[in-house]
């Protein structure tokens, strides 16, 4: 199994929900963050004052597949969040030893 981590824009949020679910995907964990990378951060105008926003806002994906499933769900959230501009985010993909559905018991896979 993998966990895959993805930082998005939130405008892409339910483009990649959409797009994560037409392949299978059937479930994920989602998070506001802040957070900055390349871009750094930038300056705003608020009522007369320039100010640092040194964290821009995202959204956190976390979702649990099958290995084998990791590097379509990686290509899906690529292409879906992609904008061609700086911050279109970061995807990290990492294995998982174990995983338990709560409810049933059920384990690794099978409670996916």
């Amino acid at each position: 199994m993998k966990l895959i981590i993805a930082a998005i824009k939130p405008f892409k949020l339910e483009e990649v929900r959409e797009a994560l679910t037409g392949i299978g995907v059937r479930g994920m964990m989602v998070t506001e963050i802040k957070g900055f990378g390349s871009q750094s951060g930038h300056t705003e105008i608020y009522r007369g004052a320039e100010y640092a926003v040194n964290f821009v806002p995202k959204v956190k994906l976390e979702i649990v597949v099958a290995a084998s499933m990791a590097d379509q769900v990686v290509e899906t959230i690529s292409t879906t969040a992609k904008t061609d501009k700086i911050g279109d985010g970061k995807i990290f993909v990492m294995d998982v030893g174990q995983a338990v559905r709560v409810r049933t018991g059920e384990t690794n896979e099978d409670a996916l």
